[in-house]
């Protein structure tokens, strides 16, 4: 499956454009990570499971996108976006989105 945050795809024409694909999950912080993290707060720097949490919260939202950009018949995803979302204290949201098309090499 292509994946692009791009409207387009070099090399390849748009055939037909199916809708909307999306993928999201939600991920709440761990306890003894975040009391760690606001440790970190004091001394200043990256909050590395924070960071790690994140990334594996894109790489999900991006996989259940691509699973329903297959389900509509994709081959392609372009134009792909992220939107995080504060859920309650401590958990956010991540969603993938872009347009699910199918494409040709040309």
């Amino acid at each position: 499956m292509l994946v692009s945050n791009l409207e387009t795809a070099p090399g390849h024409r748009v055939v037909a454009h199916l809708g909307v694909a999306q993928g999201s999950t939600v991920r709440a912080k761990h306890a003894g990570k975040d009391f760690m993290a606001g440790l970190k707060n004091i001394v200043g720097g990256e909050l590395k499971a924070y960071t790690a949490l994140m990334q594996e919260a894109r790489e999900e939202a991006v996989a259940r996108m691509v699973e329903e950009a297959r389900s509509m018949g994709a081959n392609a995803v372009l134009n792909l976006r992220f939107v995080t979302t504060s859920i309650t204290a401590g958990a956010a949201e991540i969603l993938a989105y872009g347009s699910a098309v199918t494409v040709e090499k040309i």
